[in-house]
């Protein structure tokens, strides 16, 4: 019987990619996300390529209630989630913090954060009761560093880097695994949603190769197929040009 994974913020990037990779290695899935229609989409792809399960959640994992609410009403094989992938995420603004936009600090804190709490809450008893599991949370380099103007955004990805550490510990007498993906400069919808401008976003990659979407998606399927005796604790993944949060090295 195949495994089934549960993985947020499925609508692009690197939760899609991920999806696809898994489907293609036989895990049944479930997909969340606020955009229904690239939820449907994914599902359609998935359905017509790949012979696994895979079913479709559409909510907000900020909003606790509707998100429990959500995981609370799965039932059959839907109960039985072998891996959580922690993958919705944003970065909001690009301010000093004494100049900050304190509803992108909130928008930030309630998805990075509180969301990530309230999904892995939800899901995380079942896998004790079972004494088996793989929760692997997408953090980032900004969660090992601080760069200028990235104050709120870089302090969420610490909480994870911090909140992934506990839950390593607490799970460790059931025998749960728990990693952390770390991504330097990647390219998905990640610095438009930050900018909110395309021009603006596709310069943050300008003479550079960074990352893509399918190299972190990779990685996860490397870390949650390793044998039952090994777990991946932290992965930091960077694209060759870049050497830390702040230093790239770009083509004249």
């Amino acid at each position: 019987m195949n495994k089934t994974a549960l993985i947020t913020g499925a609508t692009s990037g690197i939760g899609e990619a991920t999806a696809l990779i898994l489907a293609k290695n036989n895990y049944d899935l479930i997909i969340t996300g606020r955009r229904k229609e690239r939820l449907l989409e994914l599902e359609k792809i998935i359905k017509t390529e790949y012979n696994v399960d895979i079913l479709v959640l559409q909510f907000d994992i900020r909003k606790r209630e509707e998100t429990k609410k959500q995981i609370e009403n799965l039932t059959g094989k839907w109960n039985d989630i072998s891996i959580l992938i922690n993958n919705a995420g944003l970065a909001s603004g690009v301010d000093f913090i004494y100049e900050g936009d304190i509803d992108d600090w909130e928008k930030m804190i309630d998805t990075n954060i509180k969301g990530l709490l309230y999904i892995s809450r939800a899901i995380m008893p079942g896998m004790v009761n079972r004494r088996s599991g793989h929760i692997v949370n997408i953090g980032s380099v900004s969660g090992k560093e601080t760069y200028l103007k990235g104050n709120v955004y870089c302090a969420s990805k610490h909480a994870v880097d911090s909140i992934t550490k506990a839950m390593r510990m607490d799970m460790l007498p059931y025998g749960i695994k728990v990693t952390s993906v770390n991504p330097g400069m990647t390219d998905t919808e990640f610095s438009l949603v930050r900018l909110g401008d395309k021009d603006a976003a596709d310069k943050v990659y300008t003479g550079l190769t960074p990352l893509y979407a399918q190299d972190i998606a990779e990685a996860i399927e490397f870390v949650i197929t390793r044998p039952k005796h090994v777990n991946i604790n932290d992965i930091l993944i960077m694209p060759t040009a870049q050497a830390n949060s702040s230093h790239t090295h770009r083509k004249e």
